[in-house]
This record gives C-alpha cells, sequence and structure tokens, in this order.
C-alpha cells in the first residue's frame, strides 16, 4: 500500500513544485496565473512537501497564512497514508 501511495505522491509533489515556479515567473511578468484554489487543492490532496519546496525554492506565497497552513495539513496527509 505504501508503495501507491508513493507512486501517486512523488508526481504529485513534483507537479505542485514545478506550478508553484511557473506561477511565480507569470507573476513577475504578468501573465496567465495558476488559480490559488489549484495550488492549495494539490497541497491539501498530499503535495504539501512541493508545494513547501516551491514556496520556499521560488519565494512565492509566503506572506499568506492560509498556504502554510495547506502545506502543513498536506504534509500530515501524506504523513497519515504513509504509515496508517
Amino acid at each position: 500500500m505504501n508503495e501507491t501511495v508513493l507512486l501517486i505522491a512523488i508526481p504529485l509533489n513534483f507537479i505542485n513544485f514545478l506550478l508553484f515556479g511557473y506561477d511565480k515567473s507569470q507573476a513577475k511578468i504578468g501573465g496567465w496565473r495558476i488559480p490559488e484554489k489549484v495550488l492549495l487543492g494539490l497541497s491539501l490532496c498530499g503535495g504539501g512537501v512541493g508545494g513547501l519546496a516551491g514556496m520556499m525554492t521560488f519565494r512565492h506565497k509566503t506572506h499568506k497564512n492560509y498556504f502554510w497552513a495547506a502545506e502543513i495539513v498536506g504534509i500530515a496527509v501524506l504523513l497519515y497514508l504513509l504509515f496508517r
């Protein structure tokens, strides 16, 4: 079961990380942005590690407390699924 969770979680976190970077680059140039609900949704569904890494790497959405909360909840969901 843990292998299945990892097979889903690794790409999910990688995609979430990339989306944070893309959204930051689009924010700089005034282009099309990723909706916050997409970033939050991916984080809450177990992509919190990638979201947190994206926040820190790209210095994006770090002033919004609800993103910090979503990353923590997403990491907790992932840990629960891995160690239940």
